[in-house]
C-alpha cells in the first residue's frame, strides 16, 4: 500500500513524497527529523491507532495538514478523525483523480470528504456533534475499530493479525465494549456488531 501510494503521489504534480513510516512511533521520530506539508495517516495501525497518532501531532504540529487514508467508510470515523484534527478523509479503494483532488484540498487549506459524508458531517458539526443512538460514541477508537472488524464477522485471532496486536489485548477491548454497551456476555458483543455493521452496510441509520 505505501509504495503504491508513493507512486500516486509521485503522479500528481507539484506534490512529492518525501518519506514513509511502518508505525506510529516510526512517524514520531520522523516528523522530528522532516517536518512535511502534509501528513498522509492510516487509521489502521500495528503499534496504535491512527486518530490517537493524528491528536498527538495536531497538539505538537497544529499547522501541519493531515488527511487520512482508510479502509473504513464509517461515517462515525471521519467525524473522528476531524475532530482529532484532520483536514481529510479519504477510502483506500478512492480513485485516482479523487486522491488528487483531496491532496490539493487538503494542501490549500481546506477540508475535504467525500461526498457522501459532506451534508452529515456539516449538519453533526453544526449541533456540536452527532449524538449516536447505539451508543458507540462512548467507545474509544480502538474499540470502535474493533467493534467494526467484529461486525465483519472476523474473530478474535483474525483481530489481532490484522491489528497487530494480541488475542488477549482484543479480549479485554472486548470486555471495555461489553461493559460501555451495557451488553450481558462477550457473544452478546459480536451480535451487536453484526447488527450494527449490517444495518449500516444496507443503508439503514
Amino acid at each position: 500500500m505505501r509504495e503504491g501510494l508513493k507512486l500516486l503521489v509521485g503522479s500528481i504534480g507539484g506534490f512529492e513524497l518525501v518519506w514513509m513510516a511502518a508505525s506510529a512511533a516510526e512517524a514520531m521520530k520522523m516528523l522530528e527529523q522532516d517536518l512535511p506539508d502534509l501528513l498522509l495517516v492510516d487509521i489502521t495501525l500495528p503499534d496504535r491507532n491512527g486518530l490517537e497518532l493524528i491528536k498527538d501531532v495536531h497538539v505538537l504540529q497544529p499547522a501541519l495538514k493531515i488527511m487520512v487514508l482508510s479502509m473504513h467508510d464509517e461515517k462515525l470515523y471521519v467525524q473522528r478523525a476531524l475532530r482529532a484534527g484532520a483536514r481529510g478523509y479519504l477510502t483506500k479503494d478512492a480513485s485516482h483523480a479523487e486522491y488528487e483532488r483531496a491532496l490539493r484540498k487538503v494542501a490549500d487549506g481546506s477540508i475535504s470528504v467525500s461526498e457522501a459524508f459532506s451534508e452529515e458531517i456539516l449538519l453533526a458539526f453544526a449541533s456540536g456533534g452527532a449524538k449516536s443512538k447505539d451508543g458507540l460514541n462512548s467507545l474509544t477508537d480502538r474499540e470502535l475499530e474493533i467493534f467494526q472488524l467484529l461486525g465483519e464477522g472476523r474473530n478474535t485471532p483474525q483481530i489481532a493479525e490484522a491489528l497487530r496486536i494480541s488475542t488477549k489485548t482484543v479480549d479485554v477491548h472486548k470486555m471495555n465494549m461489553r461493559a460501555k454497551l451495557q451488553l450481558e456476555d462477550g457473544a452478546a458483543v459480536v451480535r451487536h456488531a453484526i447488527r450494527w455493521y449490517e444495518t449500516r452496510r444496507l443503508g439503514g441509520q
